[in-house]
Formats: C-alpha cells, sequence, structure tokens
C-alpha cells in the first residue's frame, strides 16, 4: 500500500481511460456502485498527475488504483479486495478473494489478466492498452 499526501473527499478508483478492456471493467463497477461510493478517474486526467504524484505513470499503466480518503493507495488485487469490501453486491465475491493465504494467487491473477488487457479487449485506439515490459 502507498500512501498519497492527497487525502480524497470520496474513496477514488484510478484507471486507464484509454483501455477498453479497463473502460469495460468499471462501466461494470459503476453500475454495481448504487450508493455512489466511488469517484472514478482515468490515470490520463491532468488532476490524476497533480493529486497524486506518489503514483508513477508506469505503476498506474500496470493495474487499477483505489485511494481511499485517508489516502491510503491500493493496486491490483488488493484494490479488488477492497471494491469488494465495499460494494455490497459484490460481497459474494469477497468471501472468495478473501480466503487465507489467497492473496498471492489473486496478485499473480491479476497481473496475467492485466498484462493480455490488449488481446482481450481487441485492439485499441493507440497503444495505452499495452504494458510496458521492463
Amino acid at each position: 500500500m502507498i500512501l498519497t499526501k492527497k487525502h480524497p473527499e470520496q474513496d477514488t478508483v484510478l484507471f486507464d481511460g484509454e483501455c477498453r478492456f479497463c473502460q469495460r471493467q468499471i462501466e461494470i463497477l459503476r453500475r454495481l456502485d448504487v450508493r455512489r461510493r466511488f469517484i472514478y478517474k482515468s490515470l490520463h486526467e491532468p488532476s490524476v498527475a497533480a493529486d497524486f504524484p506518489e503514483l508513477s505513470m508506469e505503476q498506474l499503466q500496470e493495474q487499477m488504483f483505489v485511494i481511499d480518503t485517508q489516502g491510503n493507495a491500493r493496486g491490483g488485487a488488493t484494490a479488488v479486495r477492497y471494491l469488494s469490501r465495499k460494494l455490497p453486491l459484490l460481497w459474494p465475491l469477497a468471501l472468495l478473494l478473501h480466503i487465507p493465504g489467497s492473496l498471492p494467487l489473486w496478485n499473480w491473477l491479476y497481473a496475467y489478466v492485466a498484462k493480455r488487457r490488449l488481446w482481450i479487449a481487441g485492439r485499441c485506439d493507440n497503444t495505452s492498452c499495452q504494458i510496458h515490459q521492463k
């Protein structure tokens, strides 16, 4: 977990708004967020870099982040676990995601899907869906 100086008024989900796969997942989250608990921002919005300089562009392109109102930034599978606890319609998923000792599996699965999101979603309008290999 990364601590940010900015403490948003609402929990904030940062995602790649130029990636079709990511856009589809956020559309689903918005529908499940019936109480409007979260703000959803594309990593490409200028305010994201200004508000959360602790998160590099590379980190933001590799995984979705959720920043809570205390400034705690959770990425990848940890962010998905957090969302599953906060959105009542995801509580059944939370039971599975929080099986003791299962986080390494969810981290691997998240990274596996994230690296293949271009292939999963089909072509992108630009290179935003490509994860830069180290």
